[in-house]
């Protein structure tokens, strides 16, 4: 009996039609090429950086434990570790990233960082049995460089860049293996793309403000808009809260496409664990509306409410 199985998990796996297309072990040798060539270039440009500013600063703190720019609540590609679980229907996301600031350098009125950011940000699809097969999941990687500058009342203003690589697949849960074929007649594709992203923001108090401008210089497929525009806000009700927890609000508009630009929406009312401008733990209702954030599925028009949680590590 055994023996059975495997003989008939061998020939699902070998009559799959990614596996069986000839051109698909080209495409990946290319692709990781591109992706040693671009961490290459991006671990050269952290160097660079590193030394520039080592050469000006006073202050330096290496590894330091906190985020000069603390992720902006509602904005979909932040630093997360969790779930993001639909209300609506049977998806869930599953995010496993981290963003770390390699150095600060600090002066007695503003503060620079450089650091680095590694994300996976995955769709599951939960099932009667308990199992939860993943359908895609994507990965970033990149630099990022803060700004802060304090100014009077505990107010200040700040800047965000990054400069990043994503990249995405379809997993095998996405494949029906008894029909051999992707499920909802989407087979994978090449997706990759490469952009920079500045963030500008004010805070007042616990209020903070923020415009978003990304241009994608490199993107496959090639009809997606290269022009993102975003604007939002995030705010800690700290007259409700204490050092327990502190509850929150925050909203995202972002402004993409394909042929033409729609907009995305993202808001996000919960409970904050921990110091609200620090590492924490999140409980959260969200509501999303827009294109998918997932490249193999950039087509798809979403709408629907999740109940979250997040752990800031």
């Amino acid at each position: 009996m055994n023996n059975k199985k495997i003989k008939m998990s061998f020939v699902s796996f070998r009559r799959s039609p990614r596996l069986r297309n000839p051109a698909f072990g080209k495409v990946a040798d290319f692709s990781l090429t591109k992706i040693r060539f671009e961490m290459t270039v991006i671990l050269t440009i952290i160097l660079i950086l590193l030394i520039k500013f080592d050469s000006y600063s006073q202050t330096r703190n290496w590894f330091p434990s906190d985020l000069n720019i603390q992720p902006f609540t509602a904005n979909m590609l932040e630093p997360k570790a969790g779930f993001l679980i639909s209300t609506d229907n049977n998806k869930l996301r599953l995010d496993i990233s981290t963003s770390r600031d390699i150095v600060h350098f600090v002066e007695s009125d503003y503060t620079i960082s450089i650091g680095a950011d590694v994300f996976t940000f995955t769709r599951l699809r939960s099932t009667d049995d308990f199992k939860f097969p993943v359908e895609t999941i994507d990965y970033l990687f990149g630099i990022n460089a803060g700004y802060k500058r304090k100014l009077c009342n505990d107010n200040e203003i700040g800047l965000r860049f990054r400069l990043s690589h994503i990249s995405t697949h379809l997993v095998d849960g996405q494949f029906d293996a008894h029909q051999q074929k992707w499920r909802e007649g989407r087979d994978p594709f090449v997706y990759s793309k490469e952009f920079i992203e500045l963030f500008p923001y004010y805070r007042k108090g616990s209020l903070r403000a923020y415009l978003g401008f990304t241009y994608i210089f490199h993107i496959i497929p090639q009809e997606i808009k290269k022009v993102n525009l975003q604007s939002g806000f995030d705010y800690f009700a700290t007259q409700f809260g204490n050092e327990l927890f502190t509850p929150f609000i925050a909203y995202d508009f972002k402004l993409n496409g394909i042929e033409k630009y729609i907009g995305n929406n993202v808001i996000s009312v919960g409970v904050k664990f921990g110091d609200w401008k620090s590492k924490g733990l999140s409980f959260y209702y969200s509501y999303i509306s827009g294109k998918s954030i997932h490249g193999q599925l950039y087509d798809l028009q979403e709408n629907y409410s999740n109940i979250g949680f997040n752990f800031e590590l």
